[in-house]
């Protein structure tokens, strides 16, 4: 459910400072030795980063298929292209499986992605402003 808020730049705030003190402790883990654990948490940074740009313009996801409905959303406001709302889209599926099901991420899945991963994870900061 999408509802208009009065913009809140203090969460917004707060929501950007942790996405950085999970993006630094990352930069510390050996990230290829435990992919499942990677892939949630730059999923948390990218959903907060996400979360920070929405409320910052006055608008809050919330209720089921929260998750989704930021993606959708952000894409709809240029905020990220098509090509990484589909890369996003699936990341959740896989964040999803991972916290539900106990799926296991192969290690190859974060060396492949993981540039582009950092990238995306770049540009929201910028655009987070």
């Amino acid at each position: 459910m999408i509802l208009k808020i009065k913009p809140d730049l203090q969460k917004s705030e707060s929501l950007k400072k942790m996405a950085q003190i999970t993006l630094e402790r990352l930069r510390k883990t050996n990230i290829e030795e435990y992919p499942s654990n990677t892939l949630l948490d730059y999923y948390d940074i990218i959903h907060q980063l996400l979360d920070a740009i929405l409320l910052r313009k006055g608008v809050k996801i919330k209720g089921d298929g929260a998750h989704y409905e930021i993606i959708e959303h952000a894409a709809l406001q240029k905020i990220i292209s098509e090509q990484t709302r589909l890369f996003l889209q699936q990341m959740r599926e896989y964040r999803n499986r991972i916290s539900y099901e106990g799926f296991m991420v192969h290690q190859n899945y974060i060396t492949l992605n993981h540039g582009q991963i950092l990238k995306i994870i770049e540009q929201l900061f910028e655009f987070s402003g």
